[in-house]
């Protein structure tokens, strides 16, 4: 087995949300970024979570779904601050009493 090569985050990538069925509105389509960090934290930060599930990230010949774009974003090598979207607060019984 070879050893992967390092991820560039420097070249270019275009991102490709999934549809959202639910919604009557179009949500994000096709978009080309200047830089692989770029596309990866838009996909973390801005999409909405039912367009991240099924999307796909291309950079050269290689191809990351959500999981991998997930992985990139949590790498050590990632260039870009990480700015998290809030996580949904669970409500528990003790919450609603």
């Amino acid at each position: 087995m070879r050893p992967l090569r390092p991820f560039n985050f420097n070249t270019s990538a275009e991102l490709f949300p999934a549809a959202i069925r639910k919604k009557k509105r179009a949500g994000f389509t096709y978009r080309r970024f200047g830089t692989a960090a770029e596309a990866v934290q838009f996909a973390m930060e801005q999409l909405p979570t039912d367009s991240l599930n099924g999307a796909y990230l291309q950079v050269e010949e290689a191809r990351f779904d959500q999981n991998g774009i997930r992985s990139l974003y949590e790498s050590e090598a990632f260039p870009l601050p990480r700015h998290r979207k809030p996580e949904p607060v669970a409500q528990t019984d003790a919450d609603a009493a």
